[in-house]
């Protein structure tokens, strides 16, 4: 009977194992250097058509260059292993106060009308704001797509990239974004820097226009606020470290020194 079984079965496990190397050779293979890069987008572009990728996103992978600026600025962030001192001096802390302050003080609707609506303190998004693009002075000179693209190919940190590569193929689907908008070193965003998969998943129509623009102020801000309160803000509560906030701010950015930054600043500007 176990031989009769085992002859039944062999049939089924060659199939099974052909199955398996099938799908092994149509996987994209991540790699560290440009060769592979077009050969890793053909196989990357059937698993993003299977997981809902229109055509405009398909095309804008197609088109995706390797971003060797980007991996470059992926190997060497070094402002992240300074000292919260240090860090909150080279990245222009008191600065970031004093205009946050300002535009505080100047949008107070704007920032009370978010605060009810999500429970985030005007503090807290105004110094994600200054801290990421200088308020909207500068919020990138690389191609998004190319860049998430990149990182994705890349071996580094090739899961937790790839959503954000769908993410930005989608949000091309979608019209939000084109194979040609450009945002920071690693695919980052708009105003406040949003990773595509994020944007994708916690974007505003704040303005009410039809359309989640991210390089609009009134939508990055709501959007900004959104995650906050998508990832368990609890309005009222403090963000301080210690405080139930500040695990929020810690789903915003993965760094310590970034996330007590943007804290101090917050309560700052908040008048704290």
């Amino acid at each position: 009977m176990f031989t009769s079984t085992m002859r039944r079965l062999r049939p089924f496990a060659m199939a099974l194992g052909f199955g398996l190397l099938a799908n092994s050779a149509l996987a994209a293979t991540c790699g560290n250097s440009a060769d592979g890069f077009s050969n890793w987008k053909a196989a990357f572009a059937r698993e993003a058509a299977a997981e809902g990728v229109g055509q405009r996103g398909l095309q804008a992978l197609a088109g995706a260059q390797y971003a060797s600026g980007t991996i470059a600025a992926d190997r060497n962030q070094k402002s992240f292993k300074y000292s919260l001192e240090k860090f909150l001096q080279v990245r222009g802390a008191t600065t970031i106060v004093a205009q946050g302050r300002k535009r505080r003080a100047r949008d107070a609707a704007f920032y009370d009308a978010l605060e009810r609506q999500y429970g985030v303190p005007a503090g807290v998004l105004i110094a994600i704001h200054g801290m990421e693009t200088g308020f909207g002075g500068f919020m990138g000179d690389s191609a998004v797509v190319s860049a998430i693209v990149t990182l994705t190919y890349d071996c580094r940190r090739s899961d937790f990239f790839r959503p954000h590569a769908l993410g930005a193929l989608k949000l091309v689907d979608q019209g939000a974004i084109t194979a040609q908008t450009k945002g920071a070193k690693h695919g980052e965003l708009g105003h406040t820097q949003f990773l595509p998969g994020n944007a994708l998943r916690y974007g505003v129509d704040a303005n009410g226009d039809g359309r989640v623009d991210f390089y609009n102020l009134t939508d990055a801000l709501a959007s900004t606020a959104n995650f906050l309160r998508q990832k368990g803000w609890q309005p009222g509560q403090g963000y301080q470290e210690g405080q139930p906030n500040f695990a929020v701010i810690q789903q915003w950015n993965a760094a310590g020194v970034y996330q007590k930054a943007i804290a101090l600043m917050g309560a700052q500007i908040d008048g704290g």
